[in-house]
């Protein structure tokens, strides 16, 4: 069975759902969990003269809201006796960073939401889960 599942979060309400769902599954299993948030990378504009948030600004803002949203999985694995560690990384989409991580850190499952998109809305929007089932080759379970 599983064990070391990476759970990923953007901080959503749908993200957090998935995390419960991610450390019931690591206490059934006895497996470790990695949190892992992707940084954004800094929006640079070729065209703009005016920048609205400097760029060490951007990143410190960016890396304390990660902190905060991989906090409350650190918490939430300490209170069920989950072993857990944080990751995060800056990529220029998430999908990337979410599969190097699970890849790198040794990952056997990825554990993340879905918002259930079917139809034309999941072709125009996309989904960050979807790019990931479809770029990897390690297991994703999908919450919805």
């Amino acid at each position: 069975m599983f064990k070391h599942i990476l759970v990923p979060t953007d901080g959503s309400e749908l993200s957090k759902k998935a995390i419960d769902g991610a450390i019931d599954l690591a206490r059934t299993v006895g497996a470790r969990v990695t949190a892992y948030a992707c940084l954004p990378q800094y929006p640079y504009s070729p065209y703009a003269d005016v920048v609205i948030e400097p760029p060490g600004d951007f990143q410190a803002r960016s890396e304390r809201e990660a902190r905060a949203h991989l906090q409350e999985i650190e918490a939430a694995a300490r209170s069920a006796g989950v072993s857990c560690v944080s990751r995060t990384s800056v990529h220029p989409s998430p999908y990337l960073g979410i599969i190097e991580a699970a890849e790198s850190g040794g990952c056997d499952v990825i554990f993340m939401a879905s918002h259930g998109r079917r139809g034309l809305g999941s072709l125009l929007i996309g989904s960050e889960t979807q790019r990931v089932l479809t770029h990897t080759k390690i297991p994703v379970i999908v919450y919805r």
